[in-house]
This record gives structure tokens, sequence and C-alpha cells, in this order.
């Protein structure tokens, strides 16, 4: 199972996203740029020493990720969607992409990406912390996939 994260801006979030893959096996695609320095001191206080434990690659940019990326599935998980996460059939090797907590990701990919996923919220709110949002849906599909330990 992978997790792909789309111009990360926020440093505490995506480090514990790998905290996260690490501890659950998931390995992480990170489309820069990144809107901070992985050796910043916010990143390095919430991933501590989990990087060692974690498989990532990285990308200089989203078409560099999809040439990479070619024979597997990407689903894109967006507050605009229309279908429900726990109603979606994940495969083990689907990529599951989360957009910029500022800025989501740009239109063209909602229009091009054809699977799209959301996390059913109360309708008064606006979106889940990112990380909470790859926790959720992550463990979904590797229950799904029998990938828990």
């Amino acid at each position: 199972m992978h997790i792909a994260l789309y111009k990360p801006d926020i440093p505490q979030n995506t480090a514990a996203i790998i905290r996260l893959a690490a501890c659950l096996n998931l390995k992480i695609h990170i489309i820069e740029p990144c809107g901070f320095n992985l050796q910043d001191a916010r990143f390095k206080r919430v991933v501590m020493d989990y990087l060692s434990f974690s498989k990532i690659f990285r990308y200089d940019d989203y078409d560099n990720f999809l040439n990479k990326n070619k024979r597997k599935r990407i689903i894109l998980m967006t507050t605009k969607a229309k279908k429900f996460y726990h109603k979606f059939k994940f495969k083990k090797e689907d990529i599951l992409l989360f957009g910029r907590e500022s800025a989501g990701v740009p239109e063209i990919l909602h229009k091009t990406i054809k699977n799209k996923l959301k996390v059913p919220m109360n309708k008064k709110t606006r979106s889940l912390n990112v990380a909470i949002s790859v926790a959720i849906i992550s463990s979904e599909a590797l229950r799904q996939n029998n990938l828990l330990r």
C-alpha cells in the first residue's frame, strides 16, 4: 500500500504520516516541492527516528511521479469526492494521493484522476487534518487487503 503527498506544506503533518507509514509498513511518495525542508526542527521532532524505518520516494513534480508509477492505480482523497472510502474496494498496490494542507490538488488532477474518495464528516465542518485522513483511509485499505498485522 502506498501514500502520496502532493506538495506537503506542514512539516509536522508530513512527519506524522511518515511515522504512521513506518508503523503500518506503507510506502511514502512525496511530490515536490515541499513547503519545508526535511531538516526542519518541527519535522524532526515529530518524525523522531522513524525515517530509518520508512520507505520514502521523492519526485521533482507530479509528471515525474506519474511516469514512475504508471502501473499503479492512483486514488485521490478529497472533500470534493462523491464516494466514501469505506464503500470502495482497495487493491494492495493502490496509491492513495493526498493534497496540500493549504490548497489540496489542482483542478486538473480532479479532472484526470478517475477514483476520488472522501471520509464522511459533519456537514458543518470543512476537512480533517491530513495525517488523520491518511490514518483512517489507509487502515481501511490495509484491512480490506488483509495487510494488518
